[in-house]
Order: structure tokens, then C-alpha cells, then sequence
């Protein structure tokens, strides 16, 4: 059971990469939607020749990004749950990815199913009715050239994890003296090659079934109105402990479950990827269909990650034993600021989520209250983080369609509620948050350490270099495989800036750094003398 918990928090690590690479280019795209916006920069720079070329190259090239994530998404997910060999195991994925839908296409093709008897000409001329069409064309998509079952993201993370699943049997595998030359890691993508097609062919008989699912699903949120995006939100916030919220996340901006809907002969598929095509494809979609998408995007996050979590930065601040005062300054500040501008909220979370139920589930209720209230304003912000970044680019740039002022309204209510409430529980229930734990023996701050020093320290509140099996990190925790748990000693990393430890395994700890933790993980790395 452990092991497949740990398997999983890697497949929710695994996911950072591609969605990193997402959230970036969704600012660069929704900067340049604004600046060719003549509502925003005026019609004379709207009609300027150059800049409108180099706005549109930008809009270019992050639609590009975003019509080919499946297979970033494969690749993503062999890097992070491959052992080693790693470049291996993500040059197989490619590989992977490719036959997967090979086999599928043959499949459909076995079928009679052909881009020529999916066209809507064809399918009404057997009968069909043009929404049910289009309904049905709609499963179907070119994927890299191939045509294939509209598997979206999930069709590349099944390839990347089938693959890595090879790579991880197979990169040590020793062949006869004559082979012995595709051995090893270049046995992986032979058996890649071998193997995805013929998942991809059983993968075609069942994906109708999953495909409706799917969709079935979505349908049930969206007829659960209001108490299902309540709902939502509760969750991605309760999940945020075991790193799953991730997985969440990505299943509802990528699938039907966050909204499918077809537009100029193409079927966009959840709530992102209708996010994203509205700003690269300007005019193409109706506002009430983005507003549907974006319900589960940054606009439900900006109250709570913009001011209530400040609000209970300041409260734990304010609640802090005088001896504490500078320790926890800077930490409060830092994770304020995190939350505030770019949305990472970990920082703060792990400052009480562990300490007090209570406090945890006021959080995750108010973050569901949120997305619920944004969802019947009618409020229209989409990306992914929910920082000020987010507001001021995909709201306040997006003009008043995107109400972006009720966020902002509600924010200022949840920021002395949040201040309020976590006062009063911090204090009536002697909450131990950051500068007010119970052993008074507490280390007290050490000096600024040096890179190297503070990696020793690291390495040391592991248990040592003999203790550490393997070294990752995500967006703001650094994820460390250990070999005897109960070497770890929480007060030594809690020295090193973490904000906090949790154990999500007999063998697997995360410690929480914030957005500086490639950094410290990189250090780590090079003090192990284990490649990056």
C-alpha cells in the first residue's frame, strides 16, 4: 500500500513539469490577447505593423505548445517516475507515444473508421442528425499526424506511464553475448516499440467506454451547478497534503469532466485547453463558454491565495512568542508574497495545516465558497496559479467581460476573516504554529548558511548521505526517498528555511521550501555528487 502511494505522489510530482511550461506560456499569451486588445492599447497600436507581428509570432508559438501537450505530458511522466536512465526513459516516450496511437489508428481503420468516414458530410449522409455528427466526429482528432480517439493529455500520460513501466523492468536487462549490443537501456524503446501498439489497439476497444465516462462525470458537475464547483474547490484544498491535488487539477483542465466543446471543426477538450484556444483563437468562442471553463481556473483561487492566506500569515505573525519575532518575519513575509503574486501557496499551508484540523478545514471550505461564489458572478479569469499575475493579465487586461472586481471584493472580505479566525484559533487552541511550539528547547536561528552549508544541513536532517535513496523536487517541495525513515530529524531541516516536514511514506519525505527549492535541490544534488 505504501508503495503504491508513493508511486502515486511521483505521478503528481511527474505532472509539474508540463504544467510549469503551460502556466508561462499562458501568461505570454494572455499578455499578447491584452496588447491586441484595442479596448487595452488603443486602435493606433493595434494598426502598427511590427509590433502586431511579433505579438502574433508569440501567440504562434504558444499555441503551438498548447495543441501538442499530450506528448509533453508523456514525456513529463517517464522523466519523473523513471529510477534512472531518465534521458532514456523520455526518448521512449516519444517513441511510445507515437505507436500508441499507431496502434490505435490501425485499429479504427480495421473498423472502417477514417478521417474520410468522420467528416460531417459523411456521418449526416448515413443518417446521423448534425449534432449527433458532430458529437460523434468530435472523438476523433489527428494526433502528431495520426488519426486517432481524441485521448487528449490522458492519452499521453497513459503512454508515458506504460513506457516508463518498460523502462523501469527493462534498462538493467542483460541480452546473449550476440545481442548483447541492445541491451540495457537500448533495449527500452525496442520493447517500447513492441509493446504501445498493441496497448494502443486493446486501448481503442475499451476508450468509447472511458471516453463516456468521462464525460458522464462532467456531465454530473456541471448539472451540480454551484454546490459541484463548491465541491471542487473543497477538494483540490483538502488533497493538498498529499500532493494529489495535482492530479485533480490536471483531470479538469484536460478532460470533459472541466468542459468539451467544438468550434470551427474542432473539439476543445476541458477547461484549459477552452481557456487557452479563446486567446489564441480571439472571437472563436462565446463568453458564456469560456465563463463555463474558466469556473475551474485561477478566478476561484484569487480570493483565498491573494488575501485570506496573507491575512493568516499575519495572524501566525501576530501570534508569535517575541523570542520567535525575526524567525517568523521572514517566513509569514516570504509566503505572503508567494501566495500573493504568483499564487504558490504551500509556503503558508504547511504553517498549520498539520497542526490544526480545524484551521485546515476552515481553509478548504472557504477556498470551496470561493470557487462557488465566482462561478455565480459569472466571472470570467482563466490560467492556473490565481496570483496577482493572474488578475491583473486574464482579468483587469481582459476588460470588464471578465468581472475580474468581484474577486477582488470577496478578497476583501476573506482577508480579515481569515485574519480573525485564525487569531482566535491560534490563540483559545494553542495552535503550535511557526514561533509558538511547545518545547521551549527549540533551536533558535541559526546564522545565514552558505549554499553549502545549508545542503549539509539538509543532508544531515535526512540522516546522512547513506540514508538518501533519491533527490527530486516540484514546485515548492523538495521530495526525498530515504532508506530508514526514522533517521530524519525535522528540527535540523526546519533550520534550513523549510516551512515544513510531512512524511507521505515509510520511505518517501517532502520538505516544504517554496518556489526556491530548484535551487536548494540543485545544491543538494551537486553536495551528493548526484547529477541534476
Amino acid at each position: 500500500m505504501k508503495e503504491i502511494g508513493s508511486k502515486i505522489h511521483g505521478f503528481g510530482k511527474a505532472l509539474m513539469m508540463p504544467i510549469s511550461v503551460i502556466a508561462a506560456a499562458g501568461i505570454f499569451l494572455g499578455l499578447a490577447a491584452a496588447m491586441q486588445n484595442p479596448a487595452v492599447t488603443g486602435e493606433a497600436f493595434a494598426r502598427l505593423q511590427y509590433p502586431q507581428m511579433i505579438i502574433g509570432f508569440i501567440r504562434q508559438v504558444a499555441s503551438a505548445l498548447f495543441a501538442n501537450l499530450p506528448p509533453f505530458f508523456a514525456v513529463a511522466s517517464a522523466i519523473g517516475l523513471a529510477r534512472e536512465e531518465k534521458p532514456t526513459a523520455a526518448f521512449a516516450a516519444v517513441i511510445g507515444f507515437i505507436s500508441l496511437h499507431v496502434g490505435v489508428s490501425a485499429s479504427l481503420a480495421a473498423q472502417s473508421i477514417t478521417p474520410a468516414t468522420t467528416t460531417l458530410a459523411a456521418l449526416t449522409a448515413r443518417g446521423m442528425s448534425q449534432t449527433e455528427a458532430m458529437m460523434y466526429a468530435a472523438q476523433f482528432t489527428p494526433t502528431l499526424g495520426i488519426f486517432s480517439y481524441n485521448m487528449s493529455v490522458l492519452g499521453g500520460v497513459i503512454a508515458g506511464l506504460v513506457t516508463v513501466a518498460l523502462h523501469n523492468r527493462f534498462y538493467t536487462v542483460v541480452l546473449p553475448t550476440a545481442i548483447s549490443f541492445f541491451g540495457g537501456r537500448r533495449f527500452v524503446p525496442i520493447v517500447t516499440v513492441v509493446v504501445l501498439p498493441l496497448v494502443g489497439l486493446g486501448l481503442s476497444l475499451i476508450w468509447p467506454a472511458i471516453g463516456h465516462g468521462i464525460a458522464w462525470v462532467g456531465q454530473l458537475i456541471g448539472k451540480s451547478g454551484a454546490l459541484g464547483m463548491w465541491l471542487y474547490g473543497f477538494c483540490e484544498r483538502l488533497l493538498i497534503p498529499t500532493g494529489l491535488h495535482h492530479i485533480l487539477n490536471e483531470t479538469v483542465r484536460f478532460t470533459p469532466i472541466g468542459g468539451m466543446v467544438t468550434a470551427d471543426n474542432q473539439t476543445l477538450v476541458g477547461a484549459l485547453t477552452i481557456f487557452n484556444t479563446s486567446l489564441t483563437h480571439p472571437g472563436l468562442l462565446s463568453d458564456d463558454v469560456i465563463r463555463h471553463a474558466t469556473r475551474f481556473l485561477a478566478q476561484g483561487k484569487i480570493p483565498t491565495m491573494m488575501f485570506g492566506l496573507p491575512g493568516a500569515a499575519l495572524a501566525m505573525y501576530h501570534c508569535v512568542r517575541p523570542e520567535h519575532k525575526e524567525r517568523v518575519k521572514a517566513l509569514m513575509l516570504a509566503g505572503g508574497l508567494a501566495s500573493f503574486t504568483t499564487g504558490i501557496t504551500e509556503p503558508l499551508e504547511f504553517c498549520f495545516i498539520f497542526v490544526s484540523p480545524v484551521l485546515f478545514i476552515f481553509h478548504a471550505v472557504l477556498s470551496g465558497v470561493a470557487f462557488m461564489l465566482m462561478d455565480l458572478l459569472h466571472v470570467m479569469i482563466g490560467n492556473v496559479q490565481g496570483g496577482a499575475i493572474d488578475l491583473v493579465i486574464f482579468g483587469m487586461l481582459g476588460g470588464a467581460r471578465t468581472q475580474w472586481w468581484y474577486p477582488v471584493l470577496l478578497g476583501a472580505v476573506y482577508c480579515p476573516l481569515y485574519y480573525v479566525v485564525f487569531r482566535a484559533v491560534i490563540l483559545r487552541r494553542r495552535v503550535e504554529t511557526p514561533g509558538r511550539e511547545a518545547d521551549e528547547q527549540t533551536p533558535p536561528e541559526q546564522e545565514k548558511q552558505s549554499a553549502d552549508e545549508r545542503s549539509q544541513t539538509i543532508i544531515n536532517g535526512l540522516g546522512g548521505r547513506q540514508n538518501i535513496a533519491d533527490v527530486d523536487c516540484c514546485f515548492t517541495r523538495l521530495r526525498v526517498r530515504v532508506r530508514d525513515m526514522r533517521q530524519v530529524v525535522d528540527r535540523t531541516l526546519m533550520l534550513t528555511g523549510a516551512s515544513g516536514v510531512k512524511r507521505v511514506s515509510g520511505n518517501d519525505v517532502q520538505v516544504i521550501y517554496g518556489p526556491q527549492v530548484e535551487k536548494i535541490a540543485h545544491d543538494v544534488k551537486r553536495t551528493l555528487g548526484v547529477s541534476s
